[in-house]
């Protein structure tokens, strides 16, 4: 027999989730923030902040449904790389009351992004190089930006992971090329090529005419679902 469950007798945090959305767009690593609408009851009115809200319990089924309607809502896009970062929470990080945020990070192709404006919020790329610590963003939302950038720039090291900024097919150049921006360096060609099409994540998709005097061969990735793991780093170009 079912147990009638107990009324709970105690005051509720804010449930939110937010979401810090990456892409490759002018050579450059970029992330999407969004404006805070202004009004003397809104916290942080006017200031830039992460793509986000609160948990709709009619709508979401789960904390990554609520992540990827938010997602859906300002890009366009339905089914991006998504995972999870981590979760903030305390009683000072929203004036509004004791709240909780889980946070996920996303990759999205440039290209595939159709950014939605509307009169109470606008939404921009802003190259993450130009986001220093000092600079505020609302909430707690410059530490989950750090948070997800040094997470990303950590796992880029050893997965395939930039190829999920990369709408398909694509050259392995160009694969390469989205790998030395999300870096910040340079790597070495030889090896790169080698490692990647021995990696077995990667399938054939035809020639590509990309300028060059001869065409280029175009890959897809084997399965959008899932992340390929390296054995071992990517090394740096020799420069010498």
């Amino acid at each position: 027999m079912a147990t009638k469950p107990q009324n709970l007798h105690f005051e509720k945090p804010l449930t939110t989730v937010d979401v810090v959305i990456f892409t490759v767009l002018d050579e450059q690593l970029q992330v999407l923030l969004v404006r805070r609408p202004e009004g003397p009851e809104e916290p942080y009115p006017n200031a830039w902040a992460l793509p986000g809200g609160f948990v709709d319990v009619n709508k979401d089924d789960s904390l990554e449904a609520c992540a990827r309607r938010k997602l859906l809502d300002k890009t366009g896009v339905k089914s991006p790389y998504l995972e999870q970062l981590g979760s903030w929470g305390g009683k000072t990080r929203d004036p509004r009351g004791w709240s909780a945020t889980h946070a996920y990070f996303a990759l999205l192709p440039a290209e595939s992004v159709q950014l939605v404006q509307d009169e109470a919020r606008s939404a921009k790329w802003h190259p993450v190089d130009e986001l220093s610590p000092r600079k505020r963003l609302a909430f707690d939302h410059g530490e989950i930006f750090q948070t997800a950038l040094e997470r990303l720039r950590s796992k880029v090291e050893y997965t395939s992971l930039p190829a999920f900024l990369l709408p398909e097919p694509f050259t392995l150049p160009q694969l390469q090329s989205v790998y030395e921006v999300v870096l910040g360096r340079a790597i070495d060609k030889s090896g790169f090529r080698t490692r990647a099409l021995a990696a077995d994540f990667l399938v054939e998709d035809g020639l590509l005419d990309v300028g060059a005097p001869r065409p280029a061969m175009g890959y897809r990735l084997r399965d959008r679902d899932a992340v390929m793991y390296f054995p071992r780093t990517f090394s740096p170009r020799n420069v010498s």
